[in-house]
């Protein structure tokens, strides 16, 4: 089995591999850099379950679409398929939309969305070809609900949700091509550091508390397990952010009236400097504990 994992070089898409490397599957690793690809790759070999030629350090920016057909042709060169596409890559926001440069909205449209969609439409046509193959989509629960701050993110993984649930129908005839799409709330990692803020050349750059967030391995255990069961949506989080996306979706006038009240507090910790979600979690674990 082959699968090309995007946004291997850290988070969420760096753990991935390190777990199907245990599953002694072929890999592909894609991110812009080279250097971390390389380290991540040395750290699977050292599982044991691959050799050198099992993985493929494929560098790719996916705002640069002119060189994902290339890319894509490298990699059925090296492997002759692509069982599973994994689309990791992406960037998150954390800034108020009247504090924010109209270029950052471009940018995150252009990685998180458009990137997306011009690699799925070069894989594509193999997994037609084949009748067969996976396309998963690592989106995220401001991909269902919204938050202040996130502007732009939201809007880019709603419209990634949209796209990929229409691709699924269109690909009804294709019973072997299944499209999933993964959403996960916090998760530990560096998203929030290096996420973008009033202007694209800025990112956010502060380390942010960690414990409140699921850890990385048990969301991508519970990613490889939806996977394995070809489910079409899931949705990864720990209580209350679970419970949140559950309001926004059964019971909308509530959650637009809790969106609000949480929301200030939001603006007001990142203000400070402080992690946007934190106290959340912290009232709620005191409440439940």
């Amino acid at each position: 089995m082959v699968v090309w994992v995007t946004g291997a070089s850290s988070g969420i898409g760096e753990e991935l591999v390190y777990q199907l490397s245990k599953l002694g599957v072929s890999l592909v690793l894609s991110a812009r850099r080279v250097q971390e690809l390389e380290r991540v790759k040395r750290r699977c070999l050292e599982n044991g379950n691959l050799k050198d030629k099992d993985i493929l350090v494929l560098p790719l920016d996916l705002t640069d679409r002119s060189s994902h057909e290339a890319a894509t042709k490298m990699v059925l060169q090296e492997f002759g398929k692509i069982d599973i596409l994994v689309n990791n890559a992406g960037r998150s926001q954390r800034s108020l939309f009247v504090e924010t440069s109209l270029d950052v909205y471009k940018e995150l449209i252009e990685l998180n969305y458009l990137g997306t969609l011009s690699l799925t439409m070069c894989v594509l046509p193999h997994m037609i070809e084949r009748k067969q193959g996976k396309i998963v989509t690592v989106n995220s629960l401001l991909g269902i609900i919204s938050a202040p701050l996130s502007s732009g993110y939201c809007a880019s993984k709603h419209a990634l949700r949209g796209f990929f649930n229409c691709l699924r129908t269109e690909l009804a005839t294709y019973p072997g091509i299944v499209v999933s799409n993964i959403c996960p709330g916090p998760v530990q990692s560096n998203i929030v550091k290096n996420a973008l803020s009033e202007e694209v050349t800025k990112s956010v750059g502060i380390d942010v508390a960690q414990s409140h967030k699921m850890a990385t391995s048990r969301c991508v255990r519970l990613m490889l397990i939806s996977m394995a069961n070809d489910l079409k949506e899931v949705w990864i989080a720990d209580h209350p952010f679970l419970l949140i996306a559950y309001l926004w979706q059964y019971m909308p006038t509530w959650a637009w009236w809790l969106t609000n009240i949480l929301g200030k507090k939001r603006i007001e910790n990142f203000k400070k400097g402080l992690d946007a979600d934190a106290s959340y979690f912290k009232t709620w674990k005191t409440k439940h504990d």
